[in-house]
């Protein structure tokens, strides 16, 4: 049977009374061991990065949502009817021939009276940028 000792806290079998080494009071006269109130600072450091990740999604939402309208313009041009090579950096304009086709020409809208869509430029990635 094992021997008891008068108090667990302090006691160890391989050191003994380890009470000079242990990082807490391990008597009555000890100061008390008290929990700080952490929960103010949990409290700012959960709205800070709130703030700051709804920042970062926003640019993302506002980032893709541009991302998608530059495909639909892209997707519309390269849908289009044309009989020519576009050159990069030149600006064309895209046209509704009133028939339900889309075409795109070099002819401003100034200059006739069509419908007009939009008016793009080809960068050297071969992306249609609207002006």
């Amino acid at each position: 049977m094992k021997k008891k000792y008068p108090d667990n806290i302090v006691y160890d079998e391989e050191m003994g009374y380890n009470s000079n080494v242990l990082p807490y009071g391990t008597n009555v006269g000890a100061p008390a061991i008290k929990m700080e109130d952490i929960s103010t600072w949990k409290s700012i450091s959960v709205n800070k990065v709130n703030k700051q990740l709804s920042s970062k999604f926003n640019e993302l939402k506002e980032e893709y949502q541009k991302l998608v309208e530059e495909y639909k313009w892209n997707d519309l041009v390269y849908k289009s009817k044309f009989n020519f090579e576009p050159v990069i950096g030149d600006t064309y304009h895209l046209y509704d021939d009133g028939k339900g086709d889309i075409f795109l020409s070099l002819i401003n809208p100034s200059e006739w009276n069509r419908t007009h869509i939009g008016s793009f430029t080809l960068n050297s990635e071969r992306k249609w940028i609207k002006i």
